[in-house]
């Protein structure tokens, strides 16, 4: 089946230009200008719209499991969710728990996934038992299309990995040309910070924000750019939200080093403000790194401009404020750590584009072209050329909307952005060429999501 969309403005990293799109079965076969183009089996109508390449979204956790609970989105849930917002492919993590083996994790992770998405995905490997096994394993992995790893300087007892387990996963990264993923905060000093908080009797959510000061976040991306540097391993700062930390990233960029960051729509937009509210209502807002001063974000949002930040995520990680949430009452350390976003994340970064944040070309690279060089899938994915997959966006930029829980698809109770008034809404999504959402609401299935086979890291200096 051919499928021509014409009329719209076809959407890159250096702009916007009036062109018609061509599909046929799942690939884009012509990209031309208006008018060339006159016949195919269904004709979508793009006249004063976008037409994007899909959102990549390359931080994910679908049901993930977290301090005796998991995350509640299914990848059903969660990638349908996800394609209403305009993303079609996410790469979520498998997790490893202590005492296990990383392959033995990635099957789980493919049992779970596999006949189950709406979407096209993928997955990073969080490595937190670094051993001569776990490091010999990181090859498979790789040769099985899952080329980054991620690891945490935060959560002793958990994720936690040493300064020297760090270096030897560095150093098998730099042989194999995989990437590491790096939680940067420095845990051991955050524990003693939130025991002592807790035992002064401040129990309350806010405390999530003020026992992992900025501070803490900048020292450990240093340390973890210091050791990138020794090793001469790529170096993926996850989920940036402090100043301190990207003048780190900035300085590493500066000098040529393969270091590079992303950020997420919630360190934009909330603070910890938000953290602040009464009675309990803070919990829906604890993260790690948690939400900081509004001052950061007038900093992310310039490091966005200049690439110092090249990638914005979610780390899409719901949980339910009753029940999941609650279990934090009285200590905020037990409060699941996590944020829903997938669904809004290509319509916020829209809101920078309208609010003169970032330009329409910068939007849709740090959304979708970025994240597919970066994670081993363009140009298959994230570019509107021939060849490419049929990933495609029709989204009316004059369009308003509320964002609310009553009306998002992500399977969580509450929504950080409740009452955001955003100018900008997904109209049309193709998933490789099939039409998943339009105005007649979700036609796709979760069985069309395809597991995606990585390539390494195609964004090295």
């Amino acid at each position: 089946m051919t499928t021509l969309i014409r009329g719209g403005q076809v959407v890159g990293t250096s702009g916007a230009t009036l062109q018609d799109v061509l599909v046929d079965g799942e690939k884009i076969v012509t990209v031309a200008a208006p008018g060339v183009l006159t016949q195919a089996d269904e004709i979508l109508d793009a006249t004063g719209k976008y037409v994007l390449p899909g959102g990549i979204d390359g931080h994910t956790h679908m049901e993930m499991p977290f301090g005796g609970t998991h995350s509640v989105d299914t990848f059903a849930t969660g990638t349908t969710a996800a394609a209403w917002g305009g993303t079609t492919t996410i790469v979520d993590f498998a997790v490893q728990a202590k005492g296990t083996s990383l392959l033995s994790t990635l099957d789980k992770w493919h049992e779970k996934a596999d006949g189950n998405c709406a979407i096209d995905y993928g997955f990073h490997m969080i490595v937190s038992d670094v051993n001569d096994a776990s490091l010999k394993e990181m090859e498979t992995c790789i040769s099985g299309g899952v080329t980054s790893f991620k690891m945490f300087m935060a959560y002793p007892g958990v994720f936690y990995s040493t300064d020297g387990e760090i270096l030897l996963a560095m150093q098998k990264a730099r042989e194999t040309g995989s990437t590491i993923m790096m939680h940067a905060e420095n845990g051991i000093a955050i524990d003693q910070l939130a025991a002592q908080a807790f035992a002064s009797g401040l129990t309350e959510p806010v405390q999530h924000g003020l026992t992992r000061p900025p501070e803490l976040e900048g020292e450990a991306t240093s340390r973890a750019i210091t050791l990138a540097k020794v090793t001469g391993s790529p170096l993926y700062i996850v989920h940036l939200s402090a100043a301190q930390a990207l003048a780190a990233v900035a300085e590493a960029r500066n000098e040529g080093q393969n270091v590079f960051a992303e950020t997420c729509p919630q360190y934009l937009y909330l603070s910890i403000e938000d953290l602040a509210k009464p009675d309990f209502e803070g919990a829906k807002f604890v993260a790690s790194p948690p939400l900081r001063e509004k001052s950061h974000q007038a900093d992310l949002w310039r490091g966005l401009r200049t690439n110092d930040l090249s990638v914005v995520s979610t780390d899409h990680c719901p949980f339910c404020f009753k029940d999941q949430k609650e279990l934090g009452r009285g200590d905020f350390r037990a409060i699941p750590n996590g944020i829903p976003g997938v669904e809004h994340r290509m319509d916020l970064l829209h809101q920078g584009v309208v609010a003169g944040e970032i330009s329409l070309g910068r939007w849709v690279e740090t959304c979708s072209a970025t994240p597919a060089k970066m994670f081993g899938l363009y140009p298959r994915k994230g570019v509107i050329a021939a060849g490419s997959d049929a990933d495609i966006v029709i989204y009316d930029p004059t369009a308003k909307q509320t964002l609310s829980a009553e009306t998002h698809h992500m399977n969580v109770d509450y929504s950080a952005y409740e009452g955001f008034e955003l100018t900008g809404k997904v109209e049309t999504v193709l998933s490789r060429g099939r039409v998943v959402v339009s105005s007649a609401g979700f036609s796709g299935s979760t069985s069309h999501g395809r597991f995606l086979h990585r390539d390494l890291n195609q964004y090295l200096n």
